[in-house]
């Protein structure tokens, strides 16, 4: 794994050319806002807002005028490019860089979606507990839990590209930006969360786990 500083120095470098992962992560991310409802939303939550690619499309064409979006990232070259894209729509939007504790800076019960795009994969198993857990506390009680992330492949082709993945992380985990193929299901307590919707899209031989979650019980 990379540690919370050389993450976040990978991505300071790499942050201008994360949008050229668009290829594989568009699809899945696509197919995570056809059954999440964002139309739904009052408050959204992204952990990771990267660039503010997803954000803007968010709040373009799919949330309602009045609902207001938070974003966190751990880089500072891509929380500004987000600040950039996403300044158009004012006071809708805050963004604010994350410390690496997993403690989201935003109240209980107050957003109606969490969202976490390709974040998972690279954190820790503890910490992707304490992000799940987070998501807990700041649902709303029918609230969704909505998660993209790199996952093990399902063809043939697929298998061979992910374990060529896993292969370069073992290596070096830098040459893949941190990034491993997890379960994103294996996180989730099924007495709390029910899962609305999983399927995992391999283009171009990438594959990535889809999985939105209706938040069971009250925190």
């Amino acid at each position: 794994m990379l540690t919370q500083s050389e993450a976040r120095a990978f991505y300071d470098r790499f942050g201008a050319k994360q949008d050229a992962q668009a290829f594989y992560e568009d699809p899945a991310i696509d197919a995570l806002i056809a059954h999440a409802g964002f139309g739904e939303a009052q408050g959204v939550f992204e952990c990771g807002c990267g660039t503010g690619r997803f954000a803007a499309e968010l709040l373009s064409e799919h949330l309602a005028p009045a609902a207001a979006y938070v974003g966190t990232e751990l880089s500072s070259t891509m929380l500004e490019l987000a600040r950039e894209r996403l300044a158009p729509y004012g006071e809708r939007v805050r963004l604010e860089r994350a410390t690496g504790k997993l403690q989201f800076p935003v109240a209980d019960q107050s957003v109606d979606r969490v969202v976490a795009n390709y974040v998972l994969d690279l954190l820790s198993n503890t910490d992707i507990r304490q992000l799940v857990a987070q998501a807990r506390r700041i649902l709303r009680p029918g609230g969704k839990l909505c998660l993209v992330s790199l996952t093990h492949g399902v063809s043939v082709t697929s298998r061979f590209v992910i374990a060529l993945w896993s292969a370069a992380f073992r290596i070096k985990p830098s040459l893949v930006g941190g990034c491993r193929p997890i379960e994103l299901v294996d996180y989730l307590d099924q007495d709390i969360w029910s899962i609305d919707h999983r399927q995992v899209v391999t283009p171009y031989g990438v594959s990535s786990e889809v999985l939105v979650a209706g938040h069971r019980l009250a925190p």
